[in-house]
């Protein structure tokens, strides 16, 4: 029997292989020898003079904009964490948190520079506490925030994993330490209502914390650790919790604790008081109050507008080097007189 031209026969099988393409194999041989089509600029002294000229224009005016957007942000801090302790503690701060018999009520006056517009966040910022220390981090588990105690295996979260034969819930170390300052806004007497709904990530809320889960024995053991939860709210809206469970990477962070709905206008006093009950003294932490506002491009922060402009004042500047050098020693486009080979000749 004739075979196609191109074509072999399987012995046995009866199967034909695939017809031989020219194409396929030119365009295989262009990949395996690294010879595709590709973009090859030609980068002449002068178009590389006006590439940084041009990266430096650009970048200049978008950092003083990102700058002056981060300057219209109107922020307040307030640390309180020593003031708020008895003169007759300042040497024992230690001693006066951990002495439940002394009351950590405190009265702090703030005064508002600047016109604030809502909505003003509220912001407690924790230094030098290290939440992405392995082993702290590691105190959890995920599974159980979502499905309580149907999840069996809490091993990850020792030491804070039972109490009185039960699994913790939520257990960890992580929840365990929960932040349990607070603060109460006052304004000519009357009390400022500070939102706290809705400031967790929905999909927190929705698909990590379970709506069937309740704290029915958390802080209920010998170890007593930071806040309280409310056993009969389940954990998808203790949203303090939610907030806190997210954990930070740096030692110095900020969490966000409510959110005031109403305009503070320039030169008001406000009356915060508030609870000063988390115990940052053991480890040299520091406590902030934070009131702050925002705009399109988010909170207070300079480090973009500084970068966009360090890096457009270098292009500028390298753009100015490039171009005295092109001046002082010229070289002609295409000089073959550059290349390797007649450079070693001449010398030779």
């Amino acid at each position: 029997m004739e075979m196609e031209a191109g074509s072999t026969s399987a012995s046995g099988g009866g199967t034909q292989a695939h017809s031989y393409s020219p194409l396929r194999s030119k365009a295989f041989y262009k990949f395996t020898q690294q010879n595709l089509p590709a973009c090859k600029p030609n980068l002449t002294p002068a178009r590389v003079i006006v590439i940084f000229l041009l990266a430096g224009v650009v970048f200049i005016p978008v950092g003083l904009i990102c700058l002056r957007a981060s300057e219209s942000v109107v922020e307040i801090l307030d640390r309180y964490d020593i003031e708020c302790v008895p003169e007759s503690y300042r040497n024992n701060k230690v001693a006066y948190i951990k002495d439940s018999s002394i009351s950590k009520n405190c009265k702090r006056l703030i005064k508002i520079q600047k016109h604030m517009k809502a909505p003003i966040y509220v912001y407690y910022e924790l230094d030098n506490y290290y939440q992405n220390h392995r082993r702290y981090i590691k105190s959890r588990s995920d599974k159980q925030l979502l499905h309580g105690l149907e999840y069996k295996d809490t091993s990850s979260c020792r030491p804070e994993e039972y109490n009185n034969g039960l699994s913790i819930v939520p257990c960890g170390l992580v929840a365990w330490s929960l932040f349990n300052d607070s603060y109460t806004f006052v304004r000519e007497a009357v009390e400022l209502r500070i939102n706290r709904r809705n400031i967790a990530w929905k999909s927190d809320r929705e698909h990590k914390f379970g709506r069937n889960v309740y704290p029915f024995n958390f802080q209920n053991g010998s170890l007593i650790g930071g806040g309280n939860l409310d056993p009969d709210v389940p954990l998808s809206e203790q949203e303090d919790l939610i907030v806190w469970m997210r954990t930070a990477a740096l030692p110095k962070f900020r969490k966000l604790y409510g959110v005031i709905e109403e305009d503070l206008q320039a030169d008001e006093i406000i009356e915060v008081h508030l609870v000063n009950n988390y115990n940052t003294y053991s480890f040299g932490g520091k406590k902030k109050l934070v009131l702050t506002t925002k705009n399109w491009l988010g909170g207070k922060n300079d480090f973009l507008g500084i970068a966009y402009m360090a890096t457009g004042g270098f292009c500028i500047f390298m753009s100015i080097l490039f171009a005295l050098i092109h001046v002082k020693n010229p070289r002609p486009h295409g000089d073959p007189t550059y290349s390797y080979g007649n450079r070693k000749s001449t010398t030779s």
